[in-house]
């Protein structure tokens, strides 16, 4: 049995109305189904608007010059790293505190953090004057979207049985990355009109140089319409949320993971699959814009904002689905299917940064949707994996670790990327790959492997 007591949790005196005496999802006559996928539902829309928040400066990054900024290519780079330098900090944070901290304080005090980012940029686009320190700070504080990750899947897990872990974190993780689709595809419909009137500030003039036009636009809108929202999902969480008995006495006895060399291994295999989702959604607009956009084609060129959403929709719709896949199938075999799918889609890319037409961006398209496609499966397999090699508490806290270190995906690839060396950037990818493979097949997936998951 694995009963979640007091006794076994060091939870005596910390009880309070939120907290659930004890808690055994693997005893069917005591697991709670309706509290586990409540919890499901109220966390993953907060998720949704912490991906949405970690997100945003991506769907503005691409504009801001359009809008009267002076930003360098470099720049634009950098500001749509930083997020993900900061979410990947964060998340090494939040990991720990779920054990500390329970389900509903943790996700409802999250969720008002993200206030500051949206209500910080919603302020700076309004001025072509801010600085580039400022708005590179900015960009950090957007990381918190990231950084909850860490503390809101753990603490999701803790609710479910292993067998029905694999689909409960892909709805929940899948559903939530869909903000980043979202951000994007919202952004440049929602900027075009006066959704709040002249409350909360006047129009920005967008002039274009590839086509020589000007229009009026409300930027501010991009990060002020999900306000309501955030309170609203503040205001779920903390009515109607749980928290489960899985405590750990202080940071030191969760360092226990560091010891088992399959959490540095699943680490890997996290970090070629949502370190790759998220390294590739950050950087989808501006590498359109650089190699088949007006940067290079004038008016010829992709619009960017047109289509930098559909790498993270068609990504975080894999993820959902993968979910009770692995489940069946088993999470080690998903994962290597995964793996195998990102290395050959990624090898294929690695040609499609020399056009000479922008009728050749099809080429280009195609394959990074496969990326992203399979890089959605291998979040989504992984996350059924880790419950099946770890214990309920390690489990929680190699899923917190590998999620912080995947996080720093697009701080990464906006470094790399800001090198120009792109075709290079993508074959280190595909030995990556090659490497991630090999491990998946010799520890969780051949006859007689080691931990089949």
């Amino acid at each position: 049995m694995s009963d979640i007591t007091e006794k076994e949790t060091g939870a005596k005196g910390r009880r309070g109305g939120e907290w659930l005496t004890s808690w055994d999802p693997e005893d069917s006559q005591q697991w709670d189904g309706r509290l586990a996928w409540r919890t499901v539902t109220v966390t993953t829309f907060s998720l949704t608007l912490a991906f949405i928040t970690w997100f945003l400066v991506s769907a503005l990054a691409p504009v801001l010059n359009s809008i009267g900024f002076e930003l360098s290519t470099s720049q634009l780079y950098w500001l749509t790293a930083m997020p993900g330098l900061a979410g990947g900090a964060l998340r090494i944070v939040w990991m720990f505190l779920p054990p500390i901290l329970g389900t509903r304080k943790l996700v409802a005090l999250s969720t008002i953090l993200f206030l500051i980012p949206l209500v910080g940029w919603g302020l700076a686009v309004q001025n072509p004057s801010t600085s580039f320190a400022v708005l590179l700070l900015l960009a950090i504080m957007a990381g918190i979207g990231g950084g909850v990750f860490s503390g809101f899947m753990p603490s999701t897990s803790y609710f479910f049985p292993k067998a029905k872990q694999g689909t409960a974190l892909g709805v929940q993780a899948g559903i939530g990355n869909f903000g980043v689709s979202i951000v994007q595809f919202v952004t440049p419909w929602v900027v075009g009109f006066a959704l709040f009137g002249s409350v909360l500030g006047a129009s920005q003039t967008f002039e274009s140089t590839a086509t020589a036009s000007v229009k009026e636009v409300w930027y501010q809108n991009a990060a002020f319409v999900w306000v309501p929202f955030v309170i609203v999902a503040a205001i779920l969480a903390w009515t109607m949320l749980k928290s489960v008995p899985v405590q750990a006495r202080g940071v030191r006895e969760q360092l226990d993971i560091f010891g088992n060399k399959h959490t540095w291994i699943m680490t890997l295999l996290y970090v070629i699959t949502f370190g790759t989702f998220s390294g590739l959604a950050a950087q989808f607009a501006l590498l359109i814009k650089q190699f088949y956009g007006s940067d290079s084609f004038g008016a010829d060129g992709i619009n960017p904002v047109s289509v930098a959403f559909l790498g993270a929709l068609v990504g975080s719709a894999a993820r959902v689905i993968a979910g009770p896949i692995a489940d069946k199938l088993g999470g080690g075999r998903v994962t290597l299917v995964s793996v195998i799918g990102i290395g050959a889609a990624a090898a294929y890319t690695a040609f499609q940064f020399n056009p000479t037409s922008a009728d050749q961006f099809g080429n280009f398209l195609w394959p990074m949707l496969i990326i992203f496609f399979f890089a959605g499966v291998g979040n989504a397999s992984t996350f059924k994996q880790m419950p099946m090699i770890f214990a309920p508490r390690q489990a929680g806290g190699v899923i917190g670790w590998t999620a912080a270190i995947a996080a720093f995906g697009p701080f990464v690839f906006g470094l790399m990327f800001a090198t120009g060396l792109t075709a290079l950037i993508y074959w280190f990818g595909v030995a990556t790959c090659v490497i991630g493979a090999a491990v998946t097949w010799y520890y969780y997936v051949r006859p007689g492997c080691e931990k089949p998951s």
